[in-house]
């Protein structure tokens, strides 16, 4: 049965992938300066990506709508927790949406050990959303506890529209002495 549950999410997941678009790059940008965190989706008609760099939170930024919404993933391997905050255009702004069934969903790859699974993110609003609606969304699993370079595509509906994204964190650059 759960074989069957996994398999129908990966289904949908891929359905929604299928959607998937990226945000511009500011003019001037080259085309070398892509997204380290969040995919064009340009093959899908989207636009050029463009640099995120790490997000109010520390995380890894993508692109969630084409530009129209953008998430930051972060991670705690200690409590093996991850949360999925939702940004406006500008990569700062928290932006509430109202998630079907409350959740989003999260398909995530360990760059280190390349194990694959799913994490159902749930909605726990922050100071400041209106009712009904949830910038952070947070899930759980036990191999988020392994210490290691994570990427993933982020999927849900938000307010009645399908969206899809993906990221990649970066490793820390070493400090310069």
């Amino acid at each position: 049965m759960k074989k069957i549950r996994v398999l129908t999410s990966g289904m949908a997941l891929a359905a929604v992938l299928i959607v998937a678009a990226g945000c511009t790059r500011p003019s001037g940008d080259k085309a070398k300066d892509v997204a380290k965190s969040g995919k064009d989706g340009a093959a899908k008609g989207g636009k050029e990506p463009h640099d995120h760099g790490p997000g109010p939170h520390g995380g890894a930024v993508g692109d969630w709508g084409g530009g129209k919404f953008h998430f930051e993933f972060t991670v705690d391997h200690e409590t093996k927790e991850c949360t999925v905050y939702l940004l406006e255009d500008d990569e700062k702004t928290p932006a509430p949406i109202k998630a079907k069934d409350g959740q989003l969903s999260l398909s995530i790859k360990g760059q280190k050990n390349k194990d694959e699974f799913l994490v159902t993110l749930k909605a726990t609003p922050q100071k400041g959303d209106p009712e009904g609606k949830a910038s952070r969304f947070v899930g759980k699993d036990d191999k988020l506890g392994v210490v290691q370079e994570l990427a993933g595509t982020v999927s849900g509906e938000a307010d009645g529209t399908p969206y899809t994204g993906d990221f990649k964190e970066e490793p820390a650059e070493p400090k310069k002495k």
